[in-house]
């Protein structure tokens, strides 16, 4: 058994959760029993279970003391930290600040994820949806930029699939693209307050542009992030490789299972992992089901896709 009390009572509410749904959680996946009587805490289970659980707890009471919220997946990205330093991963909380909210890592490639941005000048980072991929690169470029590491921000990505035909779109240029670029534009206004936002792309410190826009120039004193990068071809990966100038950095997102490309085009992306890999001064992430931090439903169907490509995979490899 492992007790102990928390001193606010006014944060134990956002704690616990909507009719105790955070312990409910803790309890399932560590196989404890959580009793309260108001500020204090009683864990019963097996040892190293209980001292994690209260581990996991006195970890969120403190993000709630600093002022953020906590939500059910945060309760989740705890337990999967948690799980990590019994696998010999530091225990150290890894975290970006910006204007609105800080970004805590919430499974242990988002930890890694967040460490190799600090490190290298090229990331990639490889995945399926709601791993955090393109959050998490906007978190570390909004970072750098007010931190002043950086003097701007540029976000692209393929303005449609497996190309960029945008004269079938009614509307000027930022009318046709800007349906595509929207995910980048919602990560922006979830780190920095819409006023702030507005500004920096009217200066250009914030800079958010199709594909074609990075041909022919020389990014320095920039943070670069291509989203969707499975959808572009060799060559265009290539163009975009070679735009990063001095003080730049460039993290590389995408998901392999989900190509747009026509079935006898490359993905630009695939090839880059290939050919990249032993370089100094680049790092690669590759994200699974476990790292998504959606809907619980979102999960399984991801891992549902991915138990059914290995099967496809092996039957090829049979063939």
């Amino acid at each position: 058994m492992h007790s102990f009390t928390f001193d606010d009572n006014s944060l134990l509410p956002a704690l616990y959760g909507r009719e105790d749904e955070h312990l409910l959680l803790l309890e399932k996946n560590t196989d404890t029993k959580i009793n309260y009587r108001g500020n204090h805490l009683e864990i019963f289970g097996e040892s190293n279970n209980c001292i994690n659980v209260g581990l996991i707890l006195k970890n969120l009471y403190a993000r709630l003391k600093e002022g953020s919220e906590i939500s059910l997946g945060d309760v989740e990205g705890e337990l999967k930290m948690t799980i990590g330093k019994t696998e010999n991963v530091s225990g150290e909380p890894v975290y970006i600040t910006t204007s609105k909210r800080k970004i805590v890592a919430r499974s242990l490639n988002q930890k890694l994820y967040l460490n190799l941005m600090k490190e290298n000048s090229l990331v990639f980072a490889i995945g399926p949806a709601g791993t955090g991929k393109t959050y998490l690169a906007v978190a570390a470029a909004v970072q750098s930029l007010l931190n002043g590491e950086v003097n701007r921000i540029i976000l692209s990505r393929p303005a449609v699939e497996a190309g960029e035909r945008l004269g079938f779109l009614p509307g000027d240029l930022k009318d046709k693209v800007d349906p595509y670029l929207r995910p980048l534009y919602d990560a922006l206004y979830d780190m920095l307050p819409a006023e702030i936002v507005f500004r920096k792309l009217e200066s250009g410190e914030i800079e958010v542009a199709p594909l074609a826009f990075m041909r022919g120039r020389t990014l320095a004193n920039a943070y670069i992030i291509v989203d969707e990068a499975q959808n572009t071809t060799p060559m265009q990966m290539k163009m975009l490789l070679t735009r990063i100038g001095e003080n730049a950095k460039m993290v590389v997102t995408g998901d392999l299972s989900q190509i747009d490309l026509s079935d006898n085009q490359l993905s630009g992306l695939k090839q880059a992992t290939e050919i990249l890999k032993k370089i100094d001064d680049i790092a690669f992430v590759k994200f699974n089901s476990k790292d998504v931090v959606r809907n619980q439903l979102v999960i399984k169907m991801v891992e549902a896709y991915e138990n059914s490509e290995k099967k496809l995979k092996l039957m090829k490899e049979i063939k």
